[in-house]
């Protein structure tokens, strides 16, 4: 199977957009990513997968914590900065969440300790323990066949 064809199946499943942070030697380091998932209620789990080449990757192993910022829709000029898409001369402000570096202004920002790292193919899988979360209004930035998306409409729902 050719790695495009791989790439454009993956790319057909619409997922939020965030940027991962984390502060290391006192200095804050973030990327977009969306490779995220909820892992487990009790406790609190989260999972992240970053590429073995990413400098994120080191940054994380030292640290031992990580924020995942959810981004708001009118947030897409974030994500294309922590991606590498656009170079900007502002600086970019963070608070903080039981001390971890987060995103202002994010729809969630949750923060977490590294509670293990597992090596699959070439990424590594972070599962990080929740210590804290926050929650903001607005409608997420979306990321679908490449491009990036906001919500148009919201579907009824059947359900009781």
């Amino acid at each position: 199977m050719e790695d495009r064809l791989f790439r454009n199946a993956m790319g057909s499943f619409a997922t939020g957009v965030t940027v991962i942070t984390t502060e290391a030697n006192g200095i804050t380091h973030g990327m977009t990513a969306n490779a995220f998932m909820s892992q487990s209620l009790d406790p609190k789990l989260v999972i992240i997968s970053l590429k073995e080449d990413a400098q994120m990757l080191a940054k994380i192993k030292e640290s031992g914590h990580f924020s995942v910022n959810i981004l708001a829709e009118e947030q897409q000029d974030l994500s294309m900065i922590f991606a590498g898409q656009i170079m900007s001369e502002q600086e970019v402000e963070f608070d903080y969440l039981d001390g971890k570096p987060v995103i202002p202004g994010a729809l969630a920002q949750v923060a977490c300790d590294v509670k293990s790292a597992y090596v699959e193919g070439d990424h590594t899988l972070f599962i990080g323990q929740v210590t804290d979360v926050h929650l903001a209004e607005g409608n997420p930035l979306i990321f679908f066949k490449g491009k990036y998306q906001t919500l148009e409409k919201e579907l009824v729902s059947n359900s009781n």
